[in-house]
């Protein structure tokens, strides 16, 4: 593959990963708020109150609006959660219990780096390719990213909240090529969503990478009709298991 001027990369499930999952450390913190909840139940009530909501972007924001906007949209998630998971009514302070929470995730406790990721993005560095992160995370990452030792590596940062658009829509992607002065022919995206990275990145003239960790199908969509005929065929898409693999196929 020919080397791209600019790669973007997704942040958590890309560059790093949760420790043990989400229902993990959400039950564990309310253990100590004396709230005990399956971690299994919490799971599934986060990926279906996650699901739910509204893209982290808030568009018509003043800079200094986002902060307080991000902690109220992800405390409406873990809100949720947990009342889904039927506990919620068990919190004498849900306020303070959240507060907590919010903090914990800026460190780099809940997180671990995928083993692959700093001699790779190191490798690409000294081949004088630009890097730059696209993440619907919010402002946090840049305290993640920095505690993980990752934050080095990468020229650019773009936030959906700070953007004011998530991926999938394309107006995140043009700021992130803006930061670089670099059309969208000459840079990649690689990220483990299939339909916010992958198939949004090709959607802007990107090349889109599929980081495909766990060996997931290609998402079946839902169709207006039935009919065969509305089906239409969707290419293969360039995927990988790690990071290395992709390095290994960039020519110099």
């Amino acid at each position: 593959m020919e080397r791209p001027r600019v790669i973007f990369l997704d942040a958590v499930g890309t560059l790093f990963g949760i420790q043990g999952s989400v229902g993990t450390i959400y039950s564990q913190l309310a253990r100590q708020f004396g709230v005990e909840v399956s971690e299994a139940d919490l799971n599934l009530a986060f990926g279906q109150s996650f699901r739910r909501s509204e893209p982290a972007a808030f568009p018509n924001a003043e800079p200094s609006e986002i902060p307080v906007l991000e902690f109220e949209w992800w405390q409406a998630i873990a809100q949720e959660t947990f009342a889904q998971a039927g506990v919620l009514q068990q919190f004498s302070d849900f306020a303070t219990f959240f507060k907590e929470l919010y903090a914990y995730f800026e460190t780099p406790s809940p997180w671990f780096v995928y083993p692959e990721v700093p001699l790779v993005l190191e490798g690409w560095r000294s081949q004088e390719i630009e890097l730059g992160i696209l993440s619907n995370f919010d402002s946090r990452l840049y305290s993640v990213l920095g505690a993980l030792d990752l934050a080095k590596f990468f020229t650019s940062i773009t936030i959906s909240t700070e953007v004011g658009a998530a991926k999938p829509s394309p107006a995140i992607f043009a700021a992130g090529l803006e930061k670089h002065h670099c059309k969208a022919i000459a840079a990649w995206h690689i990220g483990d969503s299939y339909q916010e990275d992958y198939e949004a990145a090709q959607a802007v003239g990107l090349q889109g990478i599929w980081l495909n960790r766990t060996d997931k199908s290609v998402p079946i969509r839902s169709y207006p009709s039935p009919s065969p005929a509305m089906l239409t065929p969707v290419p293969q898409p360039r995927a990988i298991r790690n990071l290395s693999e992709l390095s290994e196929l960039i020519t110099r």
